[in-house]
């Protein structure tokens, strides 16, 4: 609870620090955020398919709702350097992720796309933006967030079923 707390304030704290829009100078920059944005739209899509198939159980409704806060903070990023924010693809038909066949196998999946998330920011998002401490601190409270407090939920959602 404290660890998010402290997440959820690092996030607004950053957002206040500056809300004049600006230009990224690269396309790094752009490709970065949009890819953290579309990580961020399928893990929510994914966990929606989840909760659509097997009803509101944990931890999946919470961490849908971290996704959608993730989201937003990605979203304030592409704002700032006025970058067109897409729709979320995953929420359409041909796009939309397969439900696992148990909840369980829901659970493996959600830990996996955990991982694949915190990779992604360690190998490819972190030095896209490198100089550009907004995105970086928002970036690591994001990745934070799949480590350390959605990996573990899945860890134990897998033990539980």
């Amino acid at each position: 609870m404290k660890k998010s707390f402290l997440i959820n304030a690092s996030i607004i704290l950053s957002l206040l620090f500056v809300a004049v829009p600006v230009e990224a100078n690269n396309n790094n920059v752009s490709n970065a955020l949009l890819r953290a944005l579309d990580d961020e739209y399928k893990a929510y899509a994914t966990y929606q398919v989840i909760i659509d198939k097997f009803g509101e159980i944990r931890p999946f409704i919470n961490i849908k709702d971290a996704e959608a806060r993730h989201i937003d903070a990605v979203k304030y990023l592409l704002g700032k350097y006025n970058i067109q924010v897409p729709a979320n693809k995953y929420m359409t038909a041909n796009y939309r992720p397969a439900a696992p066949q148990s909840i369980k196998a829901a659970c493996e999946a959600g830990r996996n796309a955990e991982i694949a998330n915190a990779a992604l920011y360690d190998r490819e998002l972190f030095p896209m933006v490198k100089g550009y401490d907004d995105i970086t601190m928002i970036f690591q409270n994001l990745r934070d967030a799949s480590q350390y407090r959605h990996l573990p939920a899945f860890e134990r959602c897998i033990g539980f079923y």
